[in-house]
């Protein structure tokens, strides 16, 4: 059997000295780590130590994953540390992780971020250094009021349990006695309550809308969209699929909405309850919003699973009556990446169906991002300007 030096590999990106061409450490590395390097033209250098190993790969995160299908190979210098330089990625936030010798390994230089189910290595692509576009650092941390994202835990009487959510309350609001409209934002499969600000930046993309004046200071609720009901083990898988029935549905509304409109300052009616959600979180937000009109007036789907969508038969029939709908629901409004052709296509035909059924609703592109954060960043920042407005 043969043993990894984990030393060696602790230590890997603390000993390579910093290289004198165009490439910077990444902002998600570890403090100190060299390694990952992003390049100008976006492509990226990683380096692991492994003098023990045969074989070492870099394996992205997902098919569709900006860093590519992977994996990798790797090559090894004579002091056993292994490299790889990919093409230029896909800006934004990138899941990945070694190979070595067939053994999946998170990049000891890099922060992990709760997805697949478990820990796992990423790479922040800066956007701006690839695209130059205007307003490509939305999503930064900027010389503007903040917000803060608070830890609430409260106990579930559908599920028996103590549960936590994450909430982020705007610039202002200890010194004030506002009251304010709620979004609720959820993640997606494999994720956690945590997502939406260490992968999302969540709070950075409020604290700049409203800062520019472009959104209505809002408090955001982030629950982890996972909940089993006494007895009913064992827990659904880190996938989203397989074990008893999810019951998120129950716990956001008679558990979650009661607990926030009783512990900070909202405006509780459903003229001022928002919820959005991508991927998992996207088909959760579907069918909570629209099974409880009575409680949501403006609802956000990002990337979700949308099939064979047909507008008189989906949800119960709520889309019957296009009047009253339109009438009732404030803001319909369906996201996804051109290149997450699956549920692109599906958003698109949800759009196209109900556009067919007079129900008005508003459908975002964002071009050249696939199923990733990058995608649910340029959704949440064309999403939350458009809430609560009269």
């Amino acid at each position: 059997m043969k043993c990894l030096p984990l030393l060696a590999l602790a230590l890997s990106t603390l000993c390579f000295p910093q290289t004198p061409d165009d490439s910077q450490p990444a902002f998600s590395n570890v403090m100190n780590a060299q390694y990952p390097r992003i390049h100008a033209d976006g492509s990226v250098t990683f380096r692991i130590a492994a003098p023990g190993a045969q074989k070492v790969q870099l394996q992205p995160g997902g098919a569709d994953s900006g860093l590519g299908k992977g994996p990798y190979d790797m090559v090894r210098d004579d002091k056993g540390a292994w490299t790889v330089t990919i093409p230029p990625a896909v800006p934004g936030f990138h899941y990945y992780w070694f190979l070595v010798d067939g053994f999946a390994a998170n990049d000891p230089g890099s922060e992990t971020y709760f997805g697949y189910g478990k820990e796992t290595s990423a790479v922040e692509v800066p956007e701006r250094s690839v695209v130059p576009e205007k307003g490509a650092d939305y999503y930064e941390p900027k010389d503007v009021p903040h917000g803060e994202v608070r830890l609430r835990v409260y106990h579930s009487k559908v599920t028996g349990q103590w549960r936590q959510a994450y909430v982020y309350t705007p610039p202002g609001y200890d010194g004030s006695r506002t009251r304010y409209p709620v979004l609720y934002l959820q993640h997606g499969a494999g994720e956690n309550a945590t997502g939406w600000t260490k992968q999302g930046r969540a709070n950075l993309i409020l604290d700049n809308l409203i800062a520019a004046g472009k959104a209505v200071p809002m408090i955001v609720v982030m629950e982890t969209g996972y909940a089993v009901k006494p007895g009913a083990a064992p827990a659904p898988t880190a996938g989203g699929r397989g074990g008893p029935p999810n019951a998120i549905e129950e716990v956001v509304i008679s558990d979650l909405i009661p607990m926030i409109d009783g512990t900070y300052r909202t405006a509780a009616d459903r003229a001022h309850r928002a919820m959005a959600g991508l991927s998992m979180g996207g088909a959760q937000t579907l069918q909570i919003t629209l099974t409880h009109l009575e409680q949501f007036a403006w609802i956000g789907s990002f990337s979700a699973p949308i099939r064979n969508f047909d507008a008189k038969a989906s949800y119960n029939g709520v889309f019957a009556d296009a009047a009253g709908f339109n009438k009732k629901v404030r803001l319909l409004w369906i996201g996804a990446g051109t290149a997450e052709e699956g549920m692109h296509q599906g958003a698109q035909g949800m759009h196209v169906a109900l556009d067919q059924a007079g129900i008005k609703n508003i459908f975002f592109e964002s071009a050249g991002t696939a199923h990733e954060w990058q995608t649910w960043r340029r959704d949440l920042n064309d999403f939350a300007p458009r809430l609560f407005r009269d």
